[in-house]
């Protein structure tokens, strides 16, 4: 072990022996696996018989990152997957700050109110939405690096294979979601014509609207359109655009008629479910709107391997994780909303002493209260030390004269040298 790593050891060595994680429901159907400081591998298909002799394994063996399966088998300590006797498995959503646009540019705390948007959106809108399930099935963990997983726990999902799981994910996704199922056609004869040869009608073909009454997507879109209907009517033509960009290369007249039509008809849109009383231009600029804009911003965001799959190891709920030092912590949804991991994950057994460090570059911080401008080699509390070490923004200790030398000397690459610093 470096330095870097005999501070952490030692940080962790100290929160495992005052603290047990939580034991999973039904823990001795589960396999558990670890990482450690000083190996280079993954330590797994182990089980425990009691809260007790998990709390010897990890205060003596003391890993950087614990993890437990989401599913349950017969045999979790079996040394195949086949020979486990799979029975069952959670329903996992997984969401992490690699998923997010920008990601790279942003800072930790950042990163963190994005990403905990996502699961305010996701848990509200989808899971206890959508699909129906209930706060006391959700259960919600800050996964202690960057992001949060929700866990889903109840009999009629613990049997669904990966096709179903995944469908699940295309739900929330909007993966497939058809046009003509959401807005479909409705044909209608408009005029018939009398000719030598027999009678023929002209036929419109109009779009629906979602009925009233409907759930799901339907009712997502038919929410939606009544937004995208308010800002036809309100924005002018550059900025309507601009918000919506499928319609980009629409002509600002055809706009400002779509304004005309729909600020006289939505009324009555809304209330017959039908654009009938629309130009066909301006239906096909709502649908198209709707279609390409819209229904992205409403989907949800999942990781579809972590979902999908009925055999997966998940960070333990209690542990500390080796690349933050901040705890796996298990949280309700009103505890969600005003989550701060570096004001109420960071462990407790982490003291105030002062620690020299050497920041990598500089960087603030907020955590645990305390306000932090910081640069070159400092002092902070353990508790910040843990976490910037963790984070590989800083190394422990100050640089020896060499250190300080190999860094002038890779200035001109600084970006190379800081990459990792991420």
């Amino acid at each position: 072990m470096d330095a870097n790593q005999r501070f952490m050891y030692k940080a962790f060595k100290r929160y495992y022996r005052e603290n047990t994680p939580p034991m999973p429901d039904r823990f001795t159907r589960r396999e558990f696996g670890f990482m450690f400081f000083d190996k280079g591998f993954v330590q797994r298909h182990l089980s425990f018989k009691s809260p007790e002799e998990l709390s010897r394994f990890m205060s003596y063996q003391v890993p950087s990152h614990s993890y437990y399966s989401t599913s349950y088998y017969r045999r979790p300590d079996a040394p195949t997957m086949d020979e486990k006797g799979w029975m069952g498995a959670e329903l996992i959503f997984d969401l992490d700050a690699d998923h997010l646009e920008g990601a790279e540019r942003m800072t930790y705390s950042e990163m963190l109110l994005r990403i905990r948007e996502e699961m305010v959106s996701l848990v509200d809108g989808f899971l206890l939405g959508d699909l129906g399930f209930s706060e006391d099935q959700v259960h919600i963990t800050f996964s202690g690096g960057r992001g949060y997983h929700a866990h889903v726990r109840t009999p009629d999902i613990m049997g669904l294979g990966t096709h179903e799981r995944r469908e699940l994910v295309d739900y929330i996704t909007c993966s497939g979601l058809s046009t003509d199922w959401v807005f479909p056609y409705h044909k209608a004869a408009t005029s018939q014509k009398e000719t030598s040869s027999g009678t023929y009608s002209n036929v419109s073909r109009d779009r629906l609207l979602p009925p009233k009454d409907c759930g799901g997507w339907r009712r997502r879109m038919r929410k939606a359109l009544e937004k995208v209907c308010d800002d036809l009517c309100t924005m002018e033509p550059k900025d309507f655009k601009k918000e919506y960009p499928s319609v980009k290369g629409s002509d600002s007249q055809t706009l400002a008629k779509g304004r005309e039509e729909v600020a006289l008809k939505r009324k009555a849109m809304f209330e017959r479910d039908t654009m009938a009383l629309l130009s066909k231009p301006v239906q096909d600029i709502l649908v198209k709107v709707m279609m390409e804009d819209v229904a992205k911003r409403l989907s949800g965001e999942v990781d579809e391997p972590v979902t999908a799959d009925v055999k997966r190891l998940i960070r333990l709920p209690g542990s500390v994780h080796g690349k933050s030092g901040l705890r796996v912590t298990p949280i309700t949804r009103d505890e969600l909303t005003g989550f701060d991991p570096l004001e109420y994950a960071v462990p407790d057994t982490y003291t105030d002493d002062p620690v020299e460090i050497t920041m990598r570059k500089d960087a603030s911080i907020r955590i645990k209260g305390q306000d932090m401008s910081l640069h070159g080699e400092t002092e902070v509390p353990e508790f910040a030390a843990v976490f910037l070490i963790g984070r590989k923004m800083a190394d422990i200790g100050r640089p020896s004269e060499t250190e300080k030398l190999f860094r002038w000397q890779k200035r001109p690459c600084e970006p190379c040298f800081l990459g990792f610093a991420r």
